[in-house]
């Protein structure tokens, strides 16, 4: 089966990167005691991460004074998310993860000017059970000076996103008739929309209980090399299946039979 290369693409639209800054809250305290002034929150951005999957927030460009020794960033996990990993592997930080999930933090070891160059990943998990469409609010990340007082702030929106569907037929190389069935699974009650190399609508169906779909086109399809992709929708979010390379027009094509379920 010839199907075109997107191995790249998929594996970033799974893992949902959101890439963000922090700014400088200004001076933590004052020397005479009054109280700091008040610290600026940054809105990081948004990532969609799909059920039972991962997702990568990584937090750059502290635009304020260097902090030193012992200062740190610490990422707090949104409700109905848990933190499962620091993959940095930048000599100078340390990196370490909450036994229940709900934060993840790294340390500054050895570095001279640490947080102002380089990125920090956090790693996010996002339960099997969660209800794609749904925002997951509270992922806060704090950066803090040796003392633990907090320096910069920010925070992220974490979507649930939809897996992406998979189109198993019709199959490439094999001659088609001019109306080729389309089936495969897609996260169930997703609708699925099957589109060809032009973006037109070539048919539609609703995933069922057990993920299958299967749908046929109501006209003919042009005669000639063609793609068909998958794209499944569902409360707000989408995700696309890999292209297939299709060729239409063979007398002795397949039938275009809808497969019973």
């Amino acid at each position: 089966m010839n199907r075109s290369s997107k191995a790249a693409a998929a594996a970033l639209t799974a893992a949902g990167i959101l890439v963000g800054g922090w700014a400088a809250a200004g001076p933590a305290s004052a020397v005479d005691g009054a109280a700091p002034p008040p610290r600026e929150r940054v809105l990081w951005g948004s990532v969609t991460i799909p059920p039972g999957r991962d997702g990568i927030v990584e937090a750059s460009g502290l635009s304020g004074p260097a902090l030193g020794f012992g200062s740190s960033l610490t990422l707090t996990a949104p409700s109905g998310a848990k933190a499962t990993g620091v993959p940095l592997a930048t000599a100078g930080y340390r990196g370490e993860v909450a036994a229940d999930g709900r934060t993840a933090a790294y340390t500054a070891t050895s570095v001279e000017s640490p947080w102002q160059t380089g990125t920090f990943p956090f790693v996010l998990t996002v339960p099997a059970d969660a209800v794609p469409g749904a925002r997951l609010d509270g992922c806060v990340l704090r950066l803090a000076d040796a003392e633990g007082v907090e320096r910069a702030s920010g925070g992220c929106q974490v979507t649930v996103g939809l897996p992406s569907p998979v189109l198993s037929r019709p199959e490439s190389g094999v001659p088609l008739g001019y109306r080729p069935t389309a089936s495969g699974t897609a996260y169930p009650g997703a609708q699925v929309t099957v589109s060809d190399q032009d973006g037109n609508e070539v048919c539609v169906d609703t995933a069922g209980a057990d993920g299958a779909w299967s749908c046929a086109p109501g006209r003919d399809l042009p005669a000639g090399a063609n793609r068909l992709q998958a794209t499944a929708t569902m409360n707000g979010v989408s995700a696309s299946s890999e292209q297939i390379q299709i060729s239409v027009g063979s007398s002795s094509a397949e039938a275009s039979l809808v497969p019973a379920r």
